[in-house]
């Protein structure tokens, strides 16, 4: 050592060595890095950013009512993504005309997501509506923005609603304002026989369960009914940080089902699967709209240091 300090070169050597050790960090960042908080987040080229962004702005102004929801989850896509400035003009004229419940929970829930919070009692009115027509979509969309609307009907909605998966819509909306009882009956609906309370379960526990939830769901994971349900738990095991889950979800994403590559996209972006990046950007070229609409949502989210 003595040796290598004194000899001439040395300098240069220890500039090498340098240059060979942030090169090496380069290429390991190339893809994915980590933000100030600890998350990691991906890294897109400014092609695949802007090819995501298009393919969002364009199914946010798709003309037929059939692909409404596929605008609604375009117009999610571009808040997540930072783009919630556009989603407003073209969603909040919609408002006053629309006559559907269901579809005005879905357009008052973008709008909400976009930062227009005034448009919470949009769901609470359709919550409290005699009809149940939309109801399971409001307390969704309640749960979904972090809100209540008026509790107290989303406490009846949670008790009495009848429909397995509109109590379980008002339990994890209720949840998240801290209801212990709440969030016990969507666990007993994760270990219950109700197929659609353990998909319903499943998708509510990857986002506010904990690692306690992690074993029970794969015990369903055998016993799933059908392809999508256990697509679903197994979605959920990778959100809450389960290695076999997101292995299942990376999985998913090449599924031949359509619906099961969609939902697989989604929960990328919940379980903040940066490693999934290549397939999701494959995805954008997706045959099926509403997965070509979700990868890119999940693109833009996890290429954004989160808040």
């Amino acid at each position: 050592m003595k040796f290598l300090k004194a000899h001439p070169t040395f300098p240069l050597l220890l500039i090498l060595a340098g240059v060979i050790l942030v090169a090496g960090l380069v290429l390991r960042m190339k893809d994915s890095k980590e933000d100030d908080s600890g998350e990691t987040v991906m890294i897109l080229s400014s092609e695949t950013a802007m090819k995501a962004h298009t393919i969002l702005s364009q199914g946010l102004l798709l003309p037929n009512i059939e692909d409404f929801w596929v605008t609604m989850h375009a117009a999610e896509g571009l808040t997540l993504g930072g783009y919630g400035d556009e989603v407003i003009p073209v969603l909040e004229p919609k408002l006053a005309t629309e006559q559907d419940g269901q579809r005005l929970c879905g357009l008052a829930r973008e709008l909400v997501r976009a930062g227009k919070r005034e448009h919470v009692a949009v769901l609470a009115e359709v919550l409290r509506r005699e009809d149940s027509y939309g109801h399971t979509h409001a307390a969704e969309s309640l749960y979904k923005v972090e809100e209540l609307g008026d509790e107290a009907v989303m406490r009846e909605r949670f008790v009495n609603g009848g429909d397995i998966k509109l109590r379980l819509m008002a339990a994890g909306a209720l949840v998240r304002k801290g209801d212990e009882k709440a969030l016990a009956f969507i666990r007993e609906s994760r270990d219950g026989a109700d197929p659609e309370g353990l998909q319903i379960s499943a998708w509510l526990l990857g986002v506010i369960g904990d690692e306690t939830d992690i074993e029970p769901l794969r015990k369903r994971i055998a016993d799933a009914p059908t392809p999508l349900i256990r697509a679903y738990v197994e979605n959920a095991l990778a959100c809450l940080g389960d290695p076999d889950g997101l292995e299942r979800l990376a999985r998913n994403l090449g599924d031949e089902d359509p619906v099961i590559r969609t939902y697989a996209a989604t929960f990328a972006g919940d379980a903040r699967a940066a490693s999934t990046q290549v397939r999701l950007e494959a995805m954008l070229d997706d045959p099926f709209p509403d997965a070509r609409v979700r990868a890119a949502q999940t693109l833009l989210q996890l290429s954004r240091t989160p808040r």
